[in-house]
């Protein structure tokens, strides 16, 4: 099972770019078949085609664009910002009203369970982070190999998961036992 990482439950466009990760055995894509796609949209196994999952590993790339581009204050690739503002408007929404215990803006797919709508909400959700308040949190986790993204929201924290905090500090051990090993004064 992977931990996600700091901020997923919170963004699904931060979720998806870390749908691409590096596991025990090298990187992992998560998305890398149509029914695992489907399976991770919450649509139905048999509703996503090849060209269907290109769409969402296309999504998946332009979000990944504009974190990193946030994360290292830079302009993102025009090409990504373009994807996601086509995927954005790809599926139609509206504002509902609803009045449970005062009033609620809901907002409602013209088309719900489909492919659009699922890539429509989270372009939204990617928009809604890299230009809102949760825009200064992102940041690329720190540890070598690692290609994930997450919400930085303790000043200390600088890696996505215990997992990879805990392989930079097995590995910074490890170079100091080496150098240790190595050095004129560790020899006896």
């Amino acid at each position: 099972m992977v931990t996600a990482a700091p901020g997923e439950e919170r963004s699904p466009a931060l979720a998806l770019v870390n749908t691409r990760r590096l596991g025990a055995g090298g990187e992992v894509d998560d998305l890398a078949e149509p029914r695992a796609a489907a399976e991770w949209l919450r649509l139905p196994a048999a509703s996503l085609a090849a060209d269907d999952l290109s769409r969402v590993t296309d999504l998946r790339a332009a979000v990944r664009e504009l974190l990193a581009a946030l994360a290292e204050d830079r302009a993102p690739a025009a090409a990504a910002v373009e994807t996601v503002n086509a995927a954005a408007r790809a599926d139609a929404a509206a504002p509902q009203l609803t009045w449970p215990s005062g009033p609620h803006r809901e907002w409602h797919s013209t088309s719900p369970g489909s492919l659009s709508e699922a890539l429509a909400a989270l372009a939204r959700d990617a928009i809604e982070v890299v230009a809102g308040d949760l825009g200064p949190l992102v940041r690329p986790c720190e540890a070598h190999g690692c290609v994930r993204f997450f919400f930085r929201e303790h000043a200390r924290r600088r890696w996505c998961s215990t997992t990879c905090g805990d392989r930079v500090r097995a590995a910074r051990h490890q170079r100091l036992v080496v150098e240790q090993r190595e050095s004129p004064r560790g020899r006896a």
